[in-house]
């Protein structure tokens, strides 16, 4: 998504300040850093260029510290996951001293958008056959078979990359991406062969900035956790389904998931007892 052509403009990391036939977009700002459109080496190569610009209210060696520190744990977890096969950006170059980390350019759309696009055509559906449009996703129905394929995929990422030790931090359907099929190399697993095409891609995890090496299984549980809720506030429709299918396939991608799933339900729990606390 571009940014808003008429929000504040700031320097650019000299990077991307280059001679360039492509010029860099700024695609999203938060606190600790502004993530770029550009190219990388060639104009064909799209890349992502995420910099983590100098704060002016920390000491100048503690962020420049702060900054080389997290530039090389998120390019250290991003490659470690690309490694042992997590689908996650590809790594193209960082620059720790400056601040920023380049990377691969993910095609496609974030599932966030693809789920929501797909619960408001099932709402339309169920509208224009008289119904109310806010029925629970039970995941029973023929045409629900396109978000338990996708789910099921969800499960599996995020399996596979607590398997090789990586808990995430921040993980939402907005930092997940649909990137499109390779011609031919089509999952059977998680795979919907008669869908419209809306939920269909490969599950590519991004934005690494919150992430941790650890093979603490409550570290993985809240992980899931964090999931669990952001899902839950941004898709409460099918909230039921996710549940059953991210634990599902979870167990099918991790075979410590049975310890993790055990510490989820206390996590939940305590997560359950701050709400009534308030």
């Amino acid at each position: 998504m571009a940014a808003d052509s008429g929000a504040q403009q700031f320097p650019l990391p000299a990077i991307l300040e280059y001679p360039s036939s492509t010029p860099p977009e700024l695609i999203t700002q938060g606190a600790e850093g502004r993530l770029y459109k550009s190219t990388y080496l060639l104009p064909s190569i799209p890349c992502a260029l995420k910099y983590r610009p100098p704060k002016p209210w920390r000491h100048p060696v503690l962020d420049a510290r702060l900054t080389r520190h997290r530039i090389l744990s998120e390019a250290r977890n991003l490659a470690k996951c690309r490694r042992e096969g997590v689908p996650v950006p590809t790594v193209y170059a960082t620059d720790e001293s400056a601040g920023w980390l380049m990377m691969e350019w993910v095609a496609g759309g974030p599932v966030r958008a693809a789920i929501n696009e797909w619960l408001q055509r099932r709402r339309d559906s169920e509208q224009a056959e008289g119904r109310s449009g806010d029925a629970i996703v039970e995941g029973t129905r023929e045409e629900d078979a396109d978000l338990v394929a996708l789910l099921r995929r969800i499960g599996a990422a995020v399996g596979h990359m607590h398997k090789v030790g990586i808990v995430h931090g921040d993980l939402t359907t907005s930092n997940m991406m649909l990137r499109p099929w390779e011609k031919g190399k089509e999952p059977t697993n998680g795979h919907n062969v008669e869908g419209d095409g809306l939920l269909e891609g490969e599950i590519v995890i991004i934005d690494f900035g919150l992430a941790s090496q650890s093979s603490s299984d409550e570290d993985r549980a809240v992980d899931l956790y964090v999931l669990e809720r952001a899902f839950a506030s941004t898709h409460p429709r099918a909230e039921k389904l996710f549940t059953a299918m991210l634990e599902s396939a979870y167990k099918d991608a991790f075979k410590q998931a049975p310890i993790v799933l055990k510490k989820l339900e206390d996590v939940r729990m305590r997560g359950r007892k701050r709400s009534m606390l308030g």
